[in-house]
């Protein structure tokens, strides 16, 4: 049931490494588990009013992302998760890219009109491999960690233009991981930390849940009878190309809610909806109802919706445009 066409490599600039992309908009199994059934939506709608509530967004250029990789990671996967990081300012990608893909994010303004940055760094790394925090992990200890991270590490952190980014290899549990979250957003307490600084954490889901976070890359064990089967993920890695998408899906609400008091949908600011949410499980035009959208798949079978730094693919889930009103990324065909 895949709604596709083959087309050349070049009507859509893409590197003539790859001899031919063909454009496929699977429709795939639900997830196992609707991680925001509350907050599923699909195209555009009236009835979405994402709402500025006069907080900051995460303007001054660059932000600098600090990354804690806790746990054991390898450096291949470190490597692939670093690439799509420098994806977000590269310029040089072939169209559709991550940087356009990212330009929707920076549409996102404050009260001064300040646009959120296109500028996006890494500007430090902090290595937590031997666990100091335990294997098992809470929304609360997370900010443990990062404490112990800024304590140790040899870079000076910049509040004011900052955010962190935690990431746990695949043997690191975490409070309602798999249950009800991939990754999360929320800000550092002074009370443990030190200071007030956004972060967002994110679990490599490949041994725990990949059919709930790595999704569409794996599917649900129950569908695997002669139903459409999972996509192959652009750089191989089920767990990591998966969370890519979740790493994007929050870096796009941090940037654009920080302090929770900025831009979502809802009333409740203890459980926004934001703009990663209400287009969660969409990658291209003509996406609901069970469908992807329509996203690219080379010769080798990796599906992907977007370029990245040194001829990198990612399969990155859209975000909420606040001009159309819509979800919408970089392949759009409409």
């Amino acid at each position: 049931n895949n709604n596709k066409h083959t087309t050349t490599v070049n009507s859509l600039n893409i590197p003539s490494a790859a001899a031919e992309i063909e454009l496929v908009n699977p429709k795939l199994p639900p997830r196992s588990l609707s991680l925001t059934s509350s907050k599923k939506f699909e195209g555009s709608s009236n009835l979405i009013h994402l709402r500025y509530h006069m907080g900051p967004v995460l303007s001054s250029s660059p932000i600098n992302i600090y990354v804690i990789w806790y746990g054991r990671w390898s450096r291949p996967h470190k490597s692939l998760i670093r690439d799509f990081l420098n994806s977000i300012f590269d310029a040089k990608a072939p169209s559709p890219s991550v940087a356009e893909w990212w330009r929707t994010a920076s549409l996102y303004a404050d009260q001064t009109g300040a646009n959120v940055s296109r500028s996006v760094l890494i500007a430090g790394e902090y290595s937590d491999s031997n666990y100091s925090h335990g294997q098992h992990l809470t929304r609360l200890t997370i900010q443990d960690v990062i404490a112990s991270a800024a304590r140790s590490a040899s870079f000076p952190v910049d509040h004011k233009n900052g955010m962190y980014l935690v990431l746990t290899s695949h043997d690191v549990t975490m409070q309602d991981f798999c249950r009800a979250v991939c990754g999360f957003h929320y800000f550092t307490f002074p009370s443990m930390v030190g200071y007030t600084m956004p972060y967002a954490w994110v679990g490599q889901s490949g041994k725990q849940c990949p059919e709930v976070c790595a999704y569409p890359f794996a599917l649900p064990g129950y569908m695997g009878h002669g139903g459409p089967g999972e996509l192959r993920p652009p750089n191989g890695e089920t767990g990591v190309d998966g969370m890519v998408s979740v790493i994007g899906h929050e870096l796009a609400e941090v940037v654009s809610n920080p302090l929770i008091n900025a831009w979502y949908a809802g009333e409740d600011p203890t459980a926004p909806t934001e703009i990663g949410d209400l287009c969660e499980g969409l990658y291209g035009s003509g996406g609901g109802g069970g469908y992807i959208g329509q996203v690219m798949r080379d010769r080798e079978g990796k599906t992907f919706n977007m370029n990245g730094k040194g001829g990198r693919k990612f399969l990155v889930q859209w975000i909420w445009n606040p001009n159309l009103k819509a979800c919408s990324g970089p392949n759009s065909v409409d």
